[in-house]
Formats: C-alpha cells, sequence, structure tokens
C-alpha cells in the first residue's frame, strides 16, 4: 500500500530532474514534507502514489502561479469581504466547519471577479489554517437568490478549488433553499463534480437541514439557533491552534501535544447586542481519540451567564457555548476579562458526577489541556457610557458606506427585476397579437368555406 514517503519520494525525485528548479514558496515547500498533507493527497487520489506525487506537484505549481501562500488581509479587498457573501460558521452533523456563500448577497458582474477569486483563496487557506486540514462543508445558501445572483464561473471556480487544489478538503456540498429556476444550472455543477462528491451533495430547505446541520449549529435565518450576524474578524496566524497556559498568565505560552479540543474561534470572543441580550459564542469541538470531559470558567463570574459551563463530548463531537453579559455590566471593564476553557480524557460520555467529580480530582498536567479565550466588543456595539442598562443597549446603526453598499445592491436587483418583467410583458404582448392573428385568418377561412358551401 501506498504511503506518504512514497509520494514525498517521488516528489523530491521529479524536484531534482527539473531544470531549472520551479521556485516554490518555502511554506508550499513545507506541506511535501507534512506527514498530514500527505496522507490528505493520498487519500484524495485514491492511494495511487503516482497521482498523489502528480496532484503534489500541480498544487505547488498552481499556488505558486497565483501567488497563494502571501495572500492575506493587506492585499485583498477587504470592503468585499466585509459584505459577508463567503463566510466561516457552525458546523455539520460530522463536526465539520461549514463554510458559507451567501448567494443573494453576490449579483454576477458587480465585483473584480479576480479579486472575488483572491478571496476565495484567502478563506481557504485560512479555514485549512485554522481546522488544521481537517475537511469542511460548503454550504450555499441560495434563500432569496434569483437568476442575477447565479453566477457558474464563481461556482466552477470553487469547484477547481475543492477538485484540484485543497485535497480531502470536502465533507459535503450543502444547498440551501435552491430556486426551481436554478435547477438547471445545479444540473451543470453536477457534471463538474466526480462520482464521489456527486454523492456529497445535500439539498435541504429549513425542514430538513436539521439531517445534515445540527440546530445548535444553524444560523436563525435557516431556522436554527444561532443568532451569529457576520462580521469579519483578521486572521491571527501566530495562533493557529489553542494554547495551552495557566490562568494567570497574561503571555501566549505554548499549546501542549495532543490537542484535545479545537476552540473556534481560537482565541477570542465577539460580543453582539441581539435584543434585549449582549452575548458571544464559540464552539468546543473534541478533536482526541478519546472522550473528553470540559469546564468553563472566567475572570469574573458575577458578570456573566455560560450556557453550558461544562459537559463531555464524544469524539468529533462540537458542542457551543453561549455567554451572556449580566444586565448592568460595564462593557469596558468586561473587556478586560478572560475565559479559561479546561478538558481532560474520560474512558466515556455517560459518567455520573460523582465519577466526573473523582476524574477532574486525580487529574494530571499530562492528561488535561487549557484555553484562554479574550473578548472583544465591537465599538459599534458599546453605548458612550459603556453600561449595559436593564439588559440593553442603543440599537445598533449602520455606516453610511454599508448603507449606500445595500442600497445599490437592492436597485441592482430591483433594475434586473424590472428588466425581466418587462421582457416577460413583451413576449406576453407578443404571443397575444400572434394569436390574435391567427385566429382572425382561421376565422376568415372558415367563412370562406361556409360561403363556398352555400354557393354549392
Amino acid at each position: 500500500m501506498a504511503t506518504p514517503a512514497d509520494v514525498r519520494a517521488l516528489f523530491e525525485a521529479r524536484l531534482k530532474e527539473t531544470s531549472p528548479p520551479p521556485e516554490f514558496h518555502p511554506l508550499d515547500l513545507e506541506r511535501a514534507k507534512d506527514e498530514k498533507y500527505l496522507k490528505r493527497v493520498l487519500a484524495h487520489s485514491e492511494k495511487d502514489a503516482k497521482a498523489a506525487a502528480d496532484m503534489l506537484w500541480d498544487i505547488l505549481t498552481w499556488r505558486k502561479s497565483v501567488g497563494a501562500s502571501d495572500i492575506n488581509e493587506t492585499n485583498i479587498r477587504l470592503d468585499y469581504v466585509k459584505e459577508g457573501v463567503f463566510f466561516p460558521r457552525g458546523r455539520d452533523i460530522d463536526g465539520c466547519l461549514l463554510l458559507v456563500f451567501k448567494a443573494k448577497m453576490h449579483v454576477k458582474g458587480q465585483r473584480d471577479y479576480d479579486e472575488l477569486k483572491k478571496i476565495m483563496i484567502y478563506w481557504f487557506d485560512r479555514v485549512e489554517r485554522e481546522e488544521a486540514g481537517k475537511r469542511i462543508t460548503m454550504f450555499f445558501d441560495m434563500d432569496g437568490s434569483g437568476l442575477g445572483n447565479m453566477d457558474m464561473e464563481l461556482v466552477k471556480y470553487l469547484i477547481t478549488l475543492f477538485k484540484a487544489y485543497y485535497p480531502y478538503f470536502l465533507n459535503y456540498i450543502v444547498i440551501y433553499q435552491m430556486p426551481w429556476v436554478l435547477s438547471a444550472a445545479f444540473k451543470v455543477v453536477k457534471t463538474l463534480l466526480p462520482a464521489r462528491a456527486v454523492e456529497k451533495m445535500r439539498f435541504v430547505n429549513k425542514d430538513s437541514l436539521k439531517d445534515v446541520v445540527p440546530p445548535e449549529q444553524a444560523l436563525t435565518c435557516w431556522g436554527g439557533k444561532d443568532n451569529y450576524t457576520f462580521e469579519f474578524v483578521p486572521e491571527n496566524k501566530s495562533e493557529h491552534t489553542p494554547k495551552k497556559v495557566t490562568f494567570a498568565e497574561q503571555g501566549d505560552g505554548q499549546h501542549s501535544p495532543g490537542e484535545m479540543l479545537r476552540l473556534v474561534p481560537n482565541d477570542t470572543i465577539t460580543f453582539k447586542t441581539e435584543g434585549d441580550e449582549i452575548s458571544g459564542q464559540f464552539t468546543i469541538t473534541n478533536m482526541d481519540e478519546s472522550p473528553v470531559s470540559f469546564k468553563i470558567r472566567t475572570t469574573a463570574p458575577e458578570k456573566f451567564r455560560v450556557r453550558p459551563s461544562s459537559g463531555t463530548l464524544a469524539t468529533g463531537a462540537s458542542q457551543t457555548v453561549m455567554i451572556v453579559v449580566q444586565p448592568g455590566i460595564q462593557l469596558r471593564t468586561v473587556a478586560k476579562d478572560r475565559f479559561l476553557v479546561m478538558s481532560i480524557q474520560i474512558p466515556k460520555t455517560d459518567l455520573t458526577p460523582k465519577e466526573l467529580t473523582e476524574i477532574w480530582q486525580a487529574s494530571t498536567g499530562s492528561k488535561t489541556d487549557e484555553y484562554r479565550l479574550k473578548c472583544l466588543f465591537p465599538d459599534k456595539d458599546v453605548p458612550k457610557n459603556g453600561t449595559v442598562i436593564d439588559g440593553k443597549a442603543p440599537e445598533k446603526s449602520e455606516s453610511v458606506s454599508t448603507t449606500l453598499s445595500n442600497l445599490e445592491m437592492n436597485y441592482a436587483t430591483l433594475h434586473r427585476d424590472m428588466k425581466q418583467l418587462k421582457l416577460m410583458q413583451f413576449l406576453t404582448l407578443t404571443m397575444t397579437v400572434l394569436v390574435a392573428v391567427l385566429g382572425y385568418l382561421l376565422y376568415e377561412n372558415v367563412s370562406e368555406d361556409a360561403k363556398y358551401c352555400e354557393r354549392l
């Protein structure tokens, strides 16, 4: 059976034989040495070492041509990013992160296509780093979209990324609330996919979404329980894995071997104002081979409600933790607080409270993991006096630029719909005239025949 070592040997042999040698990016060359990455390439190539080595070569060649390893927040259109056409949020039934494409936010031809491709690469690379190469689910949110939102060139590019350049990275393709007018377009998409990927496609609506995405991981606009509103948070590349620290430490420290949990986000809880509550949330996923028990502690327990504050997780299972700020709390002081997530291996998930307590009391540093999270309150959500009164804060106001952007998008959509309506009216009128003319001609023919018969 082919091994990562076989793939690496074939790749390095080709590298030595190629003259002049290709100047691959140093970070990309590390992929050829990464055992875990080579396993992904091998799995994607159905255990064929030669095909895997060729794919690895093609990946590095492509990454060099597009400058993938140099794409970051400083050289992409952040105004496009902040519109929220693409963003990661929630997890599917297998614990895999959802990369969401909001179709109704995209109007074909309104944005620079090359810039959109860079943004797609940015999100794929960022998610790949933050998820340590674990598979993700591509979530096409088609709710409220129409023909003007369907961009086949963009969809083809997304499919190509999964097929050719991000090996063994796709878990499901979820198409949510697809309008019937776009059915033909997604039949074309199916032809672009290999048979294995077609089997991963899931067409869902609000009722059937729970079969793919648990309600607690689904956005409220999908009928779920997650009231998240997208807001772009820049990546911290120095913190792709949770860090092991003591609770009193202010430095970053290093993460312990094993990485029991994956936290998303992994270092900062961003709080939002929703109705009468100011709340934030994060997701815990068990990355360990054993079940784990977790506990959540904070430097100021009187300021927050944590739901849940403890629990158990089977291997691969996820839990969303909701943090709610208590009424009457000064937000600017809350921003200085920290949360600690502690985890420990357990033999099974159905332990009694007493058994869990005994395991925690007997725990040692080699069996536990700790992760620290900061708090972030965007300026637009913080009242001028910094206080939450009776659980309420002043309503959020959109910036002028965001409002204008929304107006432009709405105008473009309205303009497109008017053109389509005029076309339908023209076609209807044309058909009416044709029917009338044909009816008149038929009547005339019948009348002539009747007169001819009378003469006979």
